[in-house]
């Protein structure tokens, strides 16, 4: 029995020389980062161009896998069932954190079944709305909307999208009644919010600034914490009368559970080193993505997965959302 602590101690040692010898050949083929989405969306394009940095940085493919269906759960249910040796990697969202309280049944859980790596890039929403509603800043637009409940509307990419839910959070947060009219993605939506059959959108920015500066729509606010770069001058919806309104998407790397932990402190530092390169960050100004925060580590993805899912899970719970 005495020899029970020994051995667990040295098993634990053998483990830990393992995981670190494999860190130090990793990587020698190629990775796969799989996307949850169809190529061409935001998700798609922050995975390929980090896949592209990390292709150069480590001399080994790192290659973009789209498998797209159910808002993202069969790109994730693929990786959280793989092998857990860093060659299998997740290009998750803000949109996993929604899914845990949205679906009823999932076959993954985004907290328990991946292990979190590195943040990739955060992204405001923006609230627009057609230039011929009456309305320039946020609270004349919940004046309006208050004089007319249920009848102003609020366009989405569709039904429990990071979209819709900055609308219901809005909702919530400001007290007003607007009529969610939800569309097979954010491109129908804009269309239809320009042409005036629908009123407003919390729509990403980079896909509504093009219409903003073309005075096609209305920028009345963006939802983050703190106001953009690539929208000067926009004041944020919390400041605009909101306290305390806070929605960005953001992009993320998780990979499998039991993923050594120095593979992940590996890729983590490798992410890290391409987004401070003069070439991403081109790239990414572009793009609209904005660079994560510092220190940016697995923890701190970790916390920011963790909150994200109490926060939606509340607006969930309240508006009575859910999918099968």
């Amino acid at each position: 029995m005495k020899l029970l602590p020994v051995f667990s101690a040295v098993a634990a040692t053998f483990a830990l020389s393992a995981g670190t010898a494999h860190a130090q050949t990793y990587p020698t083929k190629p990775v796969t980062m799989v996307v949850g989405y169809a190529p061409g969306g935001a998700t798609d394009r922050v995975a390929r161009l980090i896949a592209k940095a990390l292709t150069e940085q480590t001399k080994q493919s790192f290659v973009v896998e789209n498998r797209a269906g159910a808002n993202s759960n069969i790109g994730a249910d693929l990786v959280a069932k793989a092998k857990p040796d860093g060659y299998t990697l997740y290009v998750g969202s803000v949109a996993n954190t929604i899914n845990k309280t949205l679906y009823k049944k999932l076959n993954h859980d985004i907290l328990t079944d991946f292990a979190p790596v590195v943040t990739l890039t955060t992204i405001a929403n923006i609230l627009v709305v057609n230039p011929k509603l009456p309305v320039k800043n946020v609270q004349e637009f919940i004046a309006y909307a208050k004089a007319n409940p249920g009848k102003a509307t609020c366009a989405s990419s569709g039904a429990g999208s990071s979209i819709h839910l900055s609308c219901e959070l809005f909702k919530m947060q400001a007290g007003v009644d607007l009529l969610h009219v939800p569309y097979k993605g954010s491109g129908p939506a804009v269309i239809d919010l320009v042409g005036g059959q629908v009123d407003s959108m919390f729509d990403n920015l980079p896909s509504a600034i093009g219409q903003v500066r073309s005075d096609k729509l209305r920028a009345l606010a963006v939802t983050s914490a703190s106001q953009s770069a690539f929208a000067p001058g926009i004041p944020t919806v919390s400041e605009s009368g909101v306290p305390g309104f806070d929605v960005s998407a953001w992009f993320a790397i998780y990979a499998p559970k039991g993923t050594p932990v120095a593979v992940i402190d590996l890729l983590n530092a490798e992410v890290k080193k391409a987004l401070a390169s003069d070439e991403l960050k081109k790239a990414y100004e572009g793009a609209g993505f904005e660079l994560p925060p510092a220190p940016n580590s697995p923890e701190q993805l970790a916390k920011r997965t963790q909150d994200e899912v109490n926060k939606w899970a509340a607006v969930i719970k309240k508006t009575g959302l859910s999918e099968n």
